[in-house]
């Protein structure tokens, strides 16, 4: 296809809310299937067992599809307005990762996908298929090749137009587009992602233990927190967004399009005390429309208990202590945990 509707379909993914739009091949990322396989081997996917399903095509994106001709990858941007890191000294809140502070970024992201996608169909025909988040697609090595993006230290997409704050989407499609060259790694001698690491997940650059990432271990492990890694939640009580916040080539972010990817003020630094008292009915209500409803209030306020337990604040000793009973073995356990910590027993 030609650089006319090249350019025209960057100008409209621009115009959709996308702070970049570029092409590559499906068969563009043969580093892939290795990493996955060696990733998988160590073991530092936890219990996210459904990494190890569909590896063939998780592994090779040409698989996916075997008639796409061309991947169009978008990032989109959902740079915080304020520094996600303050809240982190303020030990009775508790800290939520930007990117669930407010509307689930896959239903946005994939309508804006799916628009751009009819529009394609439209100009050129062909046929496309959009994914975002929630398929055996590596988004990130293909944001790579196709030059959005290099994956950093800290294995995200990093960019020197926008840094490291955006969502990436994907739309393969049938049609054989211009691609564009591949980015390279700017990351440099800088060690500020890995440095910032409470619980140290990342056995080297580029490398992540799942394991021990807070995101993964607030969001994705289900039961209770092995004891030495309580401590080092801090009081994060959904994902974690240090490592991102560290990057230096954020000084170049680019503010996010959608003002529903704006921090709700009651999310941006929760008092534990009042998430710990949440039943299944307040949970919902609290985050319906958020990611961190994907969860449930069981796993939820065992985040917070931990952090309870880390807040050093003896006046939520007897909040802890209501829900050493609690129904949810996990929560129970943190809540034990918490009270003994707050006690100076633990």
């Amino acid at each position: 296809m030609g650089q006319v509707l090249k350019s025209r379909l960057v100008e409209q993914a621009l115009a959709e809310g996308f702070v970049a739009c570029r092409v590559c091949r499906p068969w563009d990322v043969p580093e892939v299937s290795g990493r996955l396989a060696a990733f998988l081997q160590a073991g530092y996917h936890g219990q996210m067992g459904w990494l190890a399903e569909r590896t063939h095509w998780r592994g090779d994106p040409s698989v996916l599809w075997p008639e796409a001709q061309s991947v169009i990858m978008l990032a989109e941007s959902y740079a915080p307005l304020h520094d996600p890191r303050e809240v982190l000294a303020r030990r009775d809140r508790g800290a939520i990762s930007v990117y669930a502070q407010n509307r689930d970024y896959h239903d946005l992201v994939k309508k804006r996908l799916k628009r751009l996608a009819r529009w394609l169909i439209a100009e050129a025909g062909g046929e496309v298929k959009v994914f975002v988040d929630t398929a055996p697609v590596p988004e990130k090595p293909l944001g790579q090749a196709a030059g959005l993006g290099w994956q950093g230290k800290h294995s995200n997409l990093v960019s020197r137009d926008w840094g490291n704050w955006a969502f990436l989407g994907s739309v393969f499609t049938t049609l054989d587009l211009e691609v564009d060259a591949p980015e390279v790694d700017h990351c440099g001698s800088c060690r500020a992602c890995l440095d910032v690491c409470p619980t140290d997940a990342f056995v080297a650059p580029y490398q992540v233990d799942a394991r021990r990432c807070i995101s993964y271990l607030t969001i994705e492990h289900k039961g209770v927190v092995e004891l030495g890694l309580r401590a080092k939640l801090g009081n994060h009580i959904y994902g974690c967004d240090d490592c991102l916040a560290a990057c230096p080539w954020n000084k170049y972010a680019v503010a996010a399009s959608d003002m529903r990817y704006g921090a709700r003020p009651e999310l941006v630094a929760p008092k534990l005390a009042e998430l710990a008292g949440l039943d299944d009915a307040a949970f919902r209500a609290l985050f319906s429309g958020s990611p961190v409803k994907r969860i449930g209030r069981d796993r939820f306020v065992r985040n917070v208990l931990y952090a309870i337990g880390n807040s050093g604040d003896l006046g939520l000793r007897g909040v802890a202590a209501g829900l050493t009973e609690d129904p949810d073995e996990a929560v129970a356990d943190a809540a034990c945990w918490a009270v003994g910590r707050l006690n100076g027993i633990l």
